[in-house]
């Protein structure tokens, strides 16, 4: 019998200041974040454990990587919407849709990062 997984297995962020987005992302969720150069392309490897659930990832800096607002949209799980909007605009992003039912299935919000990317929060 095969065992049902998520599709999703690996996120990656497009950057074009690493440091800045580095700064940013540790700021607004309290993660310490690890930077690693592999050649032409550097990441920066977002918290995460092989055996929990959800998926792994990296804000990416490299040639081809550019940050999009209109791409496809990360959502980050958090517990406080609201307090994470502040930090997101503390610390230089900007809040583009306020914490928002979604009925039985939570609550949503959206921003953009420091490098124009727009992420989405989730909380139950």
């Amino acid at each position: 019998m095969s065992k049902t997984v998520n599709p999703v297995v690996w996120v990656e962020i497009p950057v074009a200041n690493m440091e800045r987005a580095k700064l940013f992302y540790e700021a607004v969720f309290g993660w310490k974040l690890t930077v690693i150069d592999m050649g032409s392309r550097q990441m920066a490897m977002l918290p995460s454990e092989m055996e929990s659930h959800g998926s792994g990832g990296a804000l990416v800096k490299e040639r081809h990587f550019v940050p999009s607002y209109a791409g496809s949209l990360v959502y980050f799980s958090v517990n406080d919407i609201p307090g994470t909007l502040a930090g997101v605009v503390l610390h230089g992003g900007k809040e583009l849709i306020p914490k928002t039912s979604i009925g039985e299935y939570g609550f949503c919000a959206y921003f953009e990062d420091s490098e124009g990317n727009r992420i989405g929060l989730h909380t139950l």
